[in-house]
């Protein structure tokens, strides 16, 4: 492990150094060449080992996320504009750690407005960036959502940020943001807030209370 992880980390730094010197070399004219040449900082390959190990080795946050894994039921509401009537539904989520407990898949079963629903997301911690990570997909879409988000460990929550499609305006994405708070070893919650169609303020598009299958 430890002499692949030197070689993917002098492989990369050998790649991005020739692509900055072709950069510069190609467009020397250019003031942007000249500045990403002055942003570059070598680093040598004892510092980019040590680094990729850090990054490549899971830790407490990959722990807590472990302790998720086994079949949960969701009882989910969803309200479509702000204020509107909320819609419930049930689905059940199957959580499992994959590559030796560095992310953790979820499927996703239920029903949307009476029509047979399955999504999937892949979520873990990056550790160079401190950062929860999460991409979504599912089959009510041909898109993917993205999310960032960091550790609040007075709420036991993280929160997520990040863009989405938005069908009705194509070539435009929008924001989103999910809380996802760990209440208790078999006590979940996801809250999603999105913008409204009709005035683009923030709301409340889902609640998912999950709970853990005995």
């Amino acid at each position: 492990m430890k002499n692949l992880l030197v070689t993917l980390s002098l492989t990369f730094l050998f790649t991005a150094c020739e692509k900055n010197k072709t950069t510069a070399a190609n467009n020397s004219d250019k003031a942007d060449s000249a500045t990403a040449k002055s942003e570059w900082k070598p680093v040598d390959s004892a510092a980019a080992n040590k680094a990729w190990m850090e990054y490549a080795t899971p830790g407490e946050m990959h722990k807590m996320l472990a302790k998720s894994d086994g079949t949960w039921t969701g009882e989910t509401t969803m309200w479509m504009e702000n204020g509107g009537k909320p819609m419930a539904s049930k689905s059940e989520a199957t959580n499992k750690m994959v590559y030796d407990g560095r992310y953790q898949i979820s499927n996703h079963k239920g029903n949307f407005m009476g029509m047979p629903f399955e999504g999937m997301s892949i979520v873990g911690y990056d550790n160079a960036k401190k950062k929860f990570v999460s991409t979504w997909i599912d089959n009510m879409g041909t898109g993917m959502m993205h999310g960032e988000g960091d550790w609040n460990s007075s709420t036991k929550s993280v929160e997520f940020k990040g863009k989405m499609t938005d069908p009705s305006r194509p070539g435009q994405d929008c924001d989103f943001r999910e809380v996802f708070t760990f209440i208790d070893d078999n006590t979940q919650k996801l809250e999603m807030y999105g913008p409204d169609s009709k005035t683009g303020k923030e709301y409340k598009t889902m609640e998912i209370k999950f709970t853990r299958k005995k």
